[in-house]
């Protein structure tokens, strides 16, 4: 058995056992040469960091006369090797989270004890508490935006790794023969994947990623999403001494068959296929959990007296087996399992597991299955078998509830100017206007709230309709057919990209009307809601004013009063960051909140934000806890939507510590959020700096990004842009149009670029400009600077933030990749980049008071002492190979080669895009 309550052991020193199995792979399988070869570039990159010298000099001259299969076998090695360091991490991480639960010292930050100790000590009455959980629900929603370069086998070999060595670090060391087994599982994993492929052969489906995203749900929220709900409960007790009324608490969400934005692989069929096998992952796992409670409940009714609503149940079953004759939890169970098995073939046409014996109707929604569940606790609690109840029914009780019949709600994305021109053509086909497209604002609103109070369908059967438009109304049915088999939690949401104006969100309000998920009349009602996402400057400066005109129409304030007048906004991180660089988006994106949350309440409207965060920091990243506690005040409302992307889906959910750990902290954060007792962070005169540092960054930036003519060379020659655009590793292109323009590329593969040369420029860029700029201007502006930092929770996370990145960064490799830039072009722009980057830094260390970039973070600071040294090597030898495959050699190795680097260090930096 595992001793939690010793010590963990080091990152360090299973990274270690890690490389030295992994380089006995190497030895037996390439040879005594390459393990030489490798072994001496391993030596140089790890000496030199260590020292702090630059490694690039000599790396490159011993691997400048390797051959190109030497370096591919190599770039396999490091890839592996950063992949190998970061499951080590990984693992040792979570153990130190259980050694801190076992000893009794979890009260750390993110934690739900830590979160009501402090609701504790801070007086928060309980009923302000539980008024918060009965409503609490935090959604990650997971996308498929294609950042995530491994492979699902690839992940599941490391999944495995990541057991031994948790199973390594809980045996004696004295036992020696139980060590010596594992360290032989540990060689024959490492060595099957030495002989995978690191790259796929092809490009990633649509349904491909729906598939993928199912697998977490039995590698973890299954089990992990029941067992937080009911930690919240225990909590609550703990401290106010009663049991809460508690909201969802978790509810997945999902985007992967839904996300038609610039992705023409999502189509009706693939919205029908995410429903379906989203429905037979949910079903199938709940038909196994009655399954194995009917065996498990093996408790007698000669020996206890089960409550009459059990009874009822057992007899209700129809099973007159005489072996169960005395077990009626037993026979209850069954008939709860042939119901819910009539259920699912009804909405999947057939069910997932072979039929019971038990011929009985079918459930008429799993709200009954969940009352029926309730009946198992309250007779177990009541001849004393509360901890039976607890431990076995109420997880797969609360799993049934939150996950229902299919898993997560699949949320429908599309540009606006798609439901432009799809209405146009309804209306123009209908004889209701002839020329939508060239109708004003007010003309338009006119138009759309006068067919939301009508019956009259646009659509009709003589009528011929584009193919965007037929597509776009083939979605909006698969999508209602959904809602009819499932519910209407099966579908909840519509966000709307690129929304600027009310007639973006009326049009979506047709669209569903002629689907039959809005109810037209005086008081219209929709199944869905209509979520706006506002995502460039311009979009956040006008979202206030689209909101109040919004609320003010009678016909689209009914809607939001059929949907328990809340009101959803999405608001989007990686666009607006893109659009005028980091510190103006995330001050533009805190003014927006606190302007919406005001329109909202002036109508009595409670207002949710979808978060649109990435994993790095130039998309919105960065500490999940921090984030949501520098949110605005009264913005965070016992409810969260956020979604969760690419590489990070994998690092969060794919194992139980990390789900467990993940949503641990974004409940926690949550709840402390929605009752904070904190002063405004903001003082009189602040909005006004923060609005100047906000103008002055946004200058710098665009000035470099979108005003230099010679920027676009400089980005597309230092980063493997075009390169990465080859590699199988999403559905979506990576622009949304063929244009070359930074305006049109997406936000993804744009930061994905600049992590590859280590420039990183997204996250960063135009602070320390705007900080100087604004200093010049007003000399007390300084110490105003650092008195903000303090008091302020926004300013503090969005400075540790960029010293995450700062730290990351690393001018010296940049430096190499700028010379695969025409020199005048290059040396100038670089130098614009230096500078800025010196700029940063220096106003970084003087308000924060501290020339460590990483002063908070130091497990962070830990990770990149053991990691980075690992990418030297992958860096020098993508550079040699993009000269080479920029040069035209038509060596097949070189391309393979430079797909593997590509990979390899998105791998080893762990948040790439």
């Amino acid at each position: 058995m595992i001793d939690l309550r010793q010590p963990p052991s080091s990152a360090g020193d299973d990274i270690r056992l890690l490389g030295s199995v992994l380089g006995e792979v190497v030895r037996t399988q390439a040879g005594d040469d390459v393990f030489a070869l490798v072994e001496r570039v391993r030596r140089i990159a790890v000496s030199e960091r260590r020292e702090g010298a630059e490694p690039f000099v000599d790396l490159e001259r011993v691997l400048s006369h390797a051959s190109i299969e030497h370096c591919l076998h190599v770039i396999r090695a490091f890839a592996w090797l950063s992949l190998l360091a970061d499951t080590a991490e990984d693992v040792h991480v979570e153990r130190r989270r259980r050694h801190h639960r076992a000893t009794g010292s979890s009260a750390h930050a993110g934690t739900l004890r830590a979160t009501f100790d402090r609701l504790l000590a801070a007086d928060v009455p309980a009923h302000r508490v539980a008024a918060v959980l009965a409503e609490l629900e935090v959604s990650p929603v997971l996308t498929a935006h294609p950042t995530e370069v491994r492979r699902k086998t690839v992940l599941d070999r490391v999944g495995h790794i990541a057991r031994l060595l948790d199973a390594r670090s809980g045996t004696a060391a004295e036992a020696w023969a139980e060590r010596a087994d594992i360290d032989e599982q540990l060689h024959l994993e490492v060595l099957t994947l030495w002989q995978t492929a690191i790259l796929r052969l092809s490009k990633l489906r649509v349904r491909d990623e729906i598939n993928e995203s199912l697998r977490y749900y039995e590698a973890s929220l299954f089990e992990v999403a029941p067992a937080i709900r009911a930690r919240v409960g225990a909590e609550f007790e703990r401290v106010y001494g009663t049991r809460p009324r508690l909201g969802p608490v978790v509810s997945m969400g999902s985007w992967i068959g839904g996300d038609r934005d610039g992705n023409p692989f999502v189509t009706a069929d693939t919205l029908r296929y995410a429903t379906t096998r989203q429905a037979e992952v949910a079903l199938g796992r709940h038909l196994s959990s009655l399954q194995e409670l009917s065996i498990s409940l093996s408790i007698s009714s000669r020996l206890v007296t089960p409550t009459a609503a059990l009874t009822a149940l057992a007899e209700a079953s129809l099973d007159d087996s005489p072996f169960r004759a005395d077990e009626p939890y037993r026979r209850a169970l069954r008939g709860m399992h042939a119901r819910l098995w009539a259920y699912a073939a009804s909405v999947l046409g057939e069910a997932p597991q072979p039929a019971p014996s038990l011929p009985l109707p079918g459930y008429s929604s799993l709200a009954e299955l969940v009352a029926d569940l309730d009946v198992v606790v309250d007779s177990l609690y009541s001849h004393g078998a509360g901890p039976v109840a607890d431990s076995a029914v109420v997880p797969v009780r609360d799993a049934v509830s939150m996950f229902d019949a299919f898993d997560c709600g699949l949320d429908l994305r599309q540009n606006s100017a798609v439901h432009e021109r799809t209405v146009a053509e309804l209306l123009r086909a209908a004889g209701v206007v002839d020329d939508y497209l060239s109708a004003d604002e007010a003309t338009r609103v006119e138009v759309l709230t006068a067919e939301l109070t009508t019956p009259r369908p646009l659509r009709h059967h003589w009528a011929q309709y584009g193919d965007e438009t037929l597509s776009e109304l083939a979605v909006l049915d698969a999508a209602a057919d959904a809602v009819r088999r499932l519910g209407e939690r099966a579908i909840p949401h519509y966000v709307i990209s690129k929304a600027e104006s009310v007639s973006d969100v009326l049009e979506v309000a047709v669209l569903l009307k002629e689907a039959g998920l809005l109810q037209p009349g005086a008081s219209p009602r929709s199944a869905v809601d209509i979520v706006p996402l506002f995502e460039t400057i311009d979009d956040l400066h006008r979202a206030s004013g689209v909101l109040t005109d919004l609320l003010q129409l009678p016909s689209y304030r009914a809607v939001v009063r059929g949907r328990g007048d809340r009101q959803e906004v999405m608001i989007g991180y990686s666009d607006s960051s893109k659009d005028g660089g980091y510190l103006t988006s995330i001050w533009n994106l805190y003014r927006a909140q606190v302007e919406l949350t005001e329109v909202a309440h002036r109508v009595g409207v409670r207002l949710r934000f979808f978060h649109g965060r990435g994993g790095t920091v130039g998309r919105g990243g960065g500490p999940a806890y921090d984030a949501i506690l520098a949110q605005p005040a009264g913005t965070v409302d016992s409810s969260l939507r956020i979604t969760e992307q690419g590489e990070m889906v994998a690092a969060k959910y794919s194992r139980p510590g990390a789900a467990r750990r993940n949503l641990e902290t974004l409940v926690s954060a949550t709840i402390e959020a929605s009752l904070s007792t904190r002063a405004p962070a903001l003082e009189a005169g602040d909005d006004e700096l923060m609005d100047a540092l906000s103008a002055a960054a946004m200058r710098a930036y665009r000035g470099l990004v979108y005003d230099d003519p010679d920027f676009l060379t400089f980005f597309r020659g230092v980063t493997p842009i075009a390169e990465i655009s080859r590699l199988n590793i999403g559905s979506r292109p990576a622009s949304r149009t063929t244009s070359q323009r930074i305006e049109d590329l997406r936000a993804i593969p744009w930061v994905f670029g600049w992590s590859q040369c280590r420039i990183s420029l997204p996250g960063w860029f135009g602070v320390g400009a705007a900080f100087e700029a604004v200093a010049a201007e007003t000399p007390s502006a300084a110490d105003r600077f650092a008195a903000l930092h303090h008091r302020s929770p926004f300013l503090r996370a969005a400075l540790s933030n960029t010293g995450m990145v700062l730290a990351k960064t690393d001018l010296d490799i940049g430096r190499r990749y700028v010379e695969l830039v025409e020199p005048t072009v290059g040396e100038r722009v670089f130098a614009v980049i230096e500078a800025e980057h010196r700029r940063t830094v220096e106003w970084h260390a003087r308000i924060t008071g501290s020339t460590d970039l990483l002063a908070g973070n130091p497990a962070l600071a830990r990770s990149i002492a053991n990691r980075f040294a690992y990418l030297d090597p992958l860096h020098v030898l993508q550079i040699q190979m993009l000269r080479r495959y920029r040069a035209g050699d038509p060596d097949d190795n070189v391309t393979r080669a430079l797909e593997l680097t590509i990979n390899a260090i998105a791998t080893g930096l762990r948040n790439s895009g």
